[in-house]
């Protein structure tokens, strides 16, 4: 074999790791975990092939300043200012008591200070990796409840930043350890992130600008590159600050230019690839029988992950004022632990206030808190209807803003039941309202929940997958029944009862996958619309009109579409038969609209006197005046100013027909 180790080790930890990572997704995990499970595979503390630890770490520093660049490159202000009133105070409070949770644990074992310290700081910071595919993953993201958990988690990003920034000076034990040291040391962050954000901020758009214009790629790609690498070297050569800190500031400052999606598409392969040998790297280094001698710490170490945390943050929520729902979202996608833990345990090891055995403990704490992480959220629907009736918790809710007016029941009679007040809810209910028809909301969040009152809109708050709340909604005299959350599962309990609680009921229900539109439809649901797809068919729809297809045809074509559910793999008969009249309406004959103008010879005659079929040979076969369509127009009718007229005719017709017109 050719003697080239680094080639070799990269080989090996990638083949390894892309086994692994397919393994853990076919049974449901974060890829993440089979990163490493490949690592610990080809580490020196099991048997078989060993990598290079060290060769595997030096690239693994790649991955660090990827990581943080790409956390930079999604940084966002504006999320985290949207929910502020949680997430600021939230993030704060349950990093300071998850640190002194962790830091009591090691205190007990007889760790040092700074250790402690270290370990508990590790603890308090969630994955970002694996709470947002654990959001996408669960119809999450997009909810109110997954954007308080995206901004509590880009507060938890400021406040790792700052850790890694006094990290070198974090040394308690130290009988010289001096404060004036952590202050130089943040003055020097304080003055490297000033001038990036007041010269850098100009400077590096600007020459991105510059390079585009040159129309290479690769030039772009490689400015790129050394912009990321040589902002890390320079915060850590000149301002003595971590690679981490200076990578992630030159992703935040990009992500303010308009090139920052154009950078985010050209590293994100790069991105990925050296983030997976950073998780190999962090595999490597643990010892399995250190582990396995030392359960008893690994099972406590664990549980304060994943059981303190989410206790600490679900008890926020009787001081912040926010629905049960949100808190609960939270807490369980913030119950683990992941790359910024490794970046500051690596950190501690390499400053020497960490040990490898006990930065081992954190790492087998993160593997595990990821592996349960997915199945937490399976729990969410058992778990809401509990937190539900926690009376404390309800009434902390309830008291936290304006008393909420109680519904009577017995003027319900003819109205639409809507589930969910988000933009789909929110867009159904003007339009009912514009529409006069008595209309029911059921809505979750508080704050929604008062608007809704104030605007004189009948609410029920709870949560209508609780079989309590959906039955007071009156089903059996409604006329339709909408469900519009994104939740599938709620969906489906939604559903299932509403079917139970009225038979006949009409049920319109929102999915999320393919799959979702047919279990709905089992279950009961008349309509089932998948918004994705809705997106594409009205494309279709669009795309086929501007091509001169008839518009009834076109109009029969998306509703067999729609009545084979959404079935996109097949064509039935009824699409193929749409297709075929489509082509055969649109073989030597056009139909086309004009507008008549002030001066138009049209304007001021009636259809008789334009005698426009015998003029151009086309027909005059409908016409739109102040947004009313008249089909067939009598020959009496007259025409005026802004009329938009329908011709339909012969290719050569058509053609006479707008040269006429045109004068």
């Amino acid at each position: 074999m050719h003697d080239l180790p680094i080639l070799i080790n990269i080989t090996f930890a990638l083949v390894v790791a892309f086994l692994g990572g397919m393994i853990a997704r076919r049974v449901g995990l974060p890829t993440i975990v089979g990163y490493l499970l490949a690592g610990i595979l080809i580490g020196p503390f099991t048997p078989g092939y060993v990598g290079d630890v060290e060769t595997i770490q030096q690239l693994a520093e790649l991955g660090v300043i990827f990581l943080m660049f790409g956390v930079g490159l999604h940084f966002s202000f504006s999320d985290l200012f949207r929910v502020r009133d949680i997430a600021i105070p939230g993030a704060l409070i349950q990093t300071a008591l998850a640190t002194l949770l962790g830091f009591g644990l090691t205190q007990l074992w007889g760790w040092s200070v700074s250790a402690g310290i270290i370990l508990g700081l590790a603890i308090s910071v969630a994955s970002t990796v694996v709470l947002l595919r654990g959001l996408m993953d669960n119809s999450l993201l997009n909810t109110p409840h997954g954007q308080a958990a995206v901004g509590w988690l880009v507060m938890e990003d400021i406040l790792s930043v700052l850790i890694l920034v006094v990290m070198p000076v974090l040394n308690f034990d130290s009988a010289g350890f001096e404060w004036s040291s952590v202050a130089i040391t943040l003055l020097k962050a304080a003055a490297f992130v000033f001038i990036m954000f007041f010269a850098g901020a100009r400077l590096i758009p600007w020459l991105l600008e510059r390079i585009a214009r040159t129309r290479s790629r690769e030039l772009f790609i490689l400015a790129t590159f050394a912009i990321t690498l040589g902002t890390a070297m320079g915060a850590a050569e000149l301002f003595g600050v971590s690679l981490a800190l200076g990578a992630f500031v030159a992703g935040a400052i990009i992500n303010q230019s308009p090139w920052s999606h154009q950078v985010d598409a050209d590293v994100f392969a790069f991105r990925e690839i050296f983030s997976v040998l950073f998780f190999v790297s962090i595999g490597m280094l643990v010892n399995p029988a250190f582990l396995w001698a030392n359960l008893g710490q690994v099972i406590a170490l664990t549980s304060v992950v994943v059981i303190g945390k989410f206790i600490i943050v679900l008890s926020l929520g009787l001081l912040l004022p926010k629905p049960a729902r949100t808190f609960l979202v939270v807490a369980v996608g913030l119950s683990q632990i992941g790359e910024f833990s490794f970046i500051l345990g690596q950190a501690g090891v390499s400053l020497n206030l960490l040990s490898f055995e006990q930065y081992s403990l954190i790492l087998a704490a993160a593997l595990i808190s990821i592996t349960i992480n997915p199945f937490m959220y399976r729990l969410l629907p058992r778990l809401d209807p509990v937190i539900e009736r926690l009376p404390w918790f309800r009434k902390r809710r309830l008291t936290a803003g304006t008393q909420l007016p109680e519904l009577d029941e017995r003027k319900l009679q003819g109205h639409v039941v809507v589930v969910g007040f988000g933009r789909i809810g929110k867009h159904l209910v003007e339009v009912l309202r514009a529409l006069e028809v008595p209309q029911l909301v059921v809505e979750t969040d508080v704050e929604r929940v008062e608007a809704l009152n104030a605007a004189g809109i009948p609410t029920l708050y709870g949560d209508a997958a609780n079989s309590e709340v959906i039955a007071n909604a009156r089903l059996d005299a409604a006329r339709a029944l909408v469900v519009t959350v994104p939740d599938e599962s709620s969906a489906a309990v939604i559903v299932a009862s509403a079917r139970s609680l009225g038979p006949n009921l009409p049920v319109v229900a929102r999915a999320a996958t393919e799959g979702g539109v047919h279990h709905l439809r089992e279950l009961g649901a008349n309509d089932v619309v998948h918004p994705e797809f809705e997106g594409g068919l009205e494309m279709v729809y669009d795309t086929l009109l501007q091509l001169g297809y008839p518009l009834r045809e076109v109009h029969e074509y998306a509703e067999a579409v729609r009545r084979d559910a959404y079935d996109v793999e097949t064509t039935s008969s009824d699409e193929r038969r749409t297709l075929r009249d489509m082509v055969a309406a649109t073989t030597g004959i056009e139909i086309i609209w004009l507008a008549l103008h002030d001066g138009n010879p049209l304007v001021g005659q009636t259809l008789r006197e334009s005698n426009v079929r015998d003029r151009t040979g086309a027909s005059v076969v409908a016409l739109i005046r102040d947004r009313d369509i008249i089909a067939n127009p009598k020959s009496s009718l007259r025409f005026l100013a802004g009329d938009r007229i329908g011709l339909i005719g012969e290719p050569e017709q058509i053609e006479s027909a707008r040269m006429w017109l045109a004068g």
